[in-house]
């Protein structure tokens, strides 16, 4: 008598690379970024990349252990989301607030909607727009970061642009300016940017369609001055937000169509953001908001099915 084999559906394409490895190598990624912001921003710095991470392992185990679900905490993704957590936040904030956005991150945005993929929104970035709106006085401030900088007002690169005052490209790219303490850096973001693509970790294509979009969209609606971009492109959050970000497997669109689409649309509302918004900032909004649009762009972007398409003769 022959054996009964379970035949899972389709696809039933088989890969050595796992969640883990993936996971593992956005980790390395983004240790350029976070050793460049501890050596910049001193001690505190480090205390908030550790104790994030912890808080978003912890919050995991914990929720996992009390709903007597498979423990996952070894698939590194509440790392992952820790260290973004961490590298959006200011060097000198209480390092209570990052553990508490790292709870609400995993609590709350990844296990409640059912773990990892089946959140709708990426949970590092949605823990940092809740902090925002809860903690904006500590979310905002840089002050103390500012010392040793020409700017000891405080004011970001962002802020100093949206003022009508000018920056220092170089020091843009090289990171000498206050801000969270991973996006400061365009030289150790692009390391890490590197790697991921040369990993095969992520596309270059939603990364290079968002920027492109920005670009556009600031040199043609700022008055088109091309330093004045490339300061916009540098500054603030977009390099880190368009590379680590933006390219969540779940929270991005599959199809090639799609993630155009999705790139022009974070592009135009950073765009918007950072021109007329309240916030000189806006790159967090954007990935949002486009995430609660993947859905949509997906099933307007999905192929036709082999023997659906054409039309009935």
């Amino acid at each position: 008598m022959g054996k009964l084999f379970n035949v899972s559906s389709s696809p039933h394409v088989r890969d050595r690379i796992t969640t883990q490895n993936l996971m593992f190598d956005v980790v390395i990624a983004m240790i350029p970024a976070s050793v460049y912001g501890v050596w910049q921003f001193g001690f505190n710095a480090l205390l908030v990349l550790v104790a994030t991470v912890v808080a978003c392992v912890l919050s995991e185990y914990v929720y996992e252990k009390l709903m007597k679900k498979p423990i996952t905490i070894t698939d590194g993704s509440a790392v992952v989301t820790g260290m973004i957590l961490a590298l959006n936040m200011p060097p000198e904030i209480p390092v209570w607030i990052p553990m508490l956005g790292g709870v609400f991150a995993i609590v709350v945005v990844k296990q409640l909607y059912g773990g990892l993929g089946q959140n709708f929104m990426n949970p590092a970035l949605a823990a940092r727009c809740f902090l925002l709106i809860s903690f904006a006085g500590f979310m905002n401030d840089f002050s103390a970061a500012s010392i040793g900088f020409d700017s000891v007002s405080g004011a970001t690169p962002l802020a100093q642009l949206r003022a009508g005052q000018e920056v220092d490209l170089a020091a843009l790219v090289i990171g000498r300016i206050p801000g969270t303490i991973g996006e400061v850096s365009v030289i150790a973001l692009l390391i890490g940017a590197v790697y991921m693509i040369v990993r095969k970790v992520i596309s270059p294509r939603i990364p290079l369609i968002y920027i492109g979009t920005v670009a556009v969209f600031i040199f043609v609606f700022g008055g088109f001055d091309v330093t004045y971009t490339l300061s916009e492109i540098c500054a603030g959050g977009l390099i880190f937000g368009a590379f680590f970000m933006a390219t969540d497997y779940v929270t991005s669109p599959l199809t090639v169509k799609g993630q155009v689409v999705y790139g022009i649309i974070l592009g135009v509302l950073t765009g918007t953001f950072r021109l007329w918004g309240a916030s000189p900032e806006g790159v967090s909004y954007a990935i949002i908001l486009s995430n609660l649009l993947v859905p949509l762009i997906e099933k307007a972007t999905l192929p036709t099915a082999f023997g659906k398409g054409g039309s009935k003769k």
